[in-house]
C-alpha cells in the first residue's frame, strides 16, 4: 500500500516508515539518540532513519547535526528581540529584560527532558563548548541592542554590553542550578537570579561574620 500524501507543512515519508512532520519531530528524535548513545556516536543517517525520512530531508531543516542542539536557543534569541521591541517605553530597562527572558523561557514540564539533554550534551562535548560562544553572544547581543536603544548608545558600547553579558551570566547560572537539582521549576531559578541582578545583588541578606 502506498503512503498517504503529506498534508500541508508535512515532510513526505518513505513508504512503510513513520512520517516526521516537522523540525520539532526531528529534534526530539535526535535528542533521544544523543541521550542513548552520545552525540559523537550519533550520525545524521541514524536520525533520519529513525524518523523515517531521507538524509536530504534532515538537511532541509538543519545545516549540521550540532544545529539540532541550538535550534530552540536561536529561536529564543529571536523571541527576545521581538519581546524587547514590544516592551512598553515606561517599563524600566532591567524589568523589561527580566519579563522578556521569563516569557521566552516559559517551558512546560514536557520540555524539561529535551532541554536538559541539550545542555548536558553541549557541556560534555569540547567542540560544542567551543562553538557555543557565537550562540551565547547573540543572546547577550539581543539585550545589548535593547539597552542601547533605551540609553541612546551603540550596542557595542560598554554599558549595553555589560548589561547583556551580565544578564547572560546569571541566566546560565540559573540553568546550571536547574539541571543539577533536577526539578521542573526553571522559571523560579531564572526569576530569582534576574531579580538579584536587577538590584545589583544589593538586597541580598548577608550572614554576619
Amino acid at each position: 500500500m502506498s503512503a498517504e500524501p503529506a498534508g500541508p507543512g508535512e515532510v513526505p515519508a518513505r513508504s512503510g516508515r513513520p512520517r516526521a512532520t516537522s523540525r520539532r519531530t526531528l529534534e526530539r528524535i535526535a535528542l533521544d539518540l544523543f541521550a542513548e548513545q552520545g552525540f559523537d556516536a550519533t550520525t545524521v543517517e541514524q536520525i533520519a532513519d529513525r524518523a523515517g525520512v531521507s538524509r536530504r530531508t534532515f538537511f532541509r531543516y538543519f545545516d549540521t547535526k550540532a544545529d539540532v542542539l541550538w535550534s530552540e536557543f536561536d529561536a529564543e534569541v529571536q523571541t527576545l528581540h521581538r519581546l524587547l521591541a514590544e516592551a512598553p517605553p515606561d517599563r524600566p530597562l532591567t524589568e523589561a529584560i527580566r519579563q522578556a527572558v521569563l516569557t521566552a523561557n516559559h517551558y512546560g514540564v514536557q520540555d524539561v527532558a529535551g532541554l536538559r539533554t541539550r545542555m548536558q550534551v553541549v557541556s560534555g562535548v569540547p567542540a560544542l563548548q567551543a562553538s557555543s560562544t557565537a550562540h551565547y553572544d547573540s543572546w547577550a547581543g539581543a539585550l545589548a541592542e535593547f539597552a542601547a536603544r533605551r540609553l541612546g548608545q551603540q550596542p557595542h558600547d560598554l554599558i549595553p554590553q555589560a548589561i547583556g553579558f551580565s544578564a547572560l551570566g546569571v541566566c546560565r547560572a540559573a540553568f546550571d542550578q536547574w539541571v543539577a537539582r533536577r526539578d521542573d521549576d526553571l522559571i523560579a531559578y531564572l526569576d530569582q537570579a534576574l531579580t538579584a541582578w536587577m538590584s545589583g545583588f544589593g538586597e541580598l541578606a548577608e550572614v554576619p561574620a
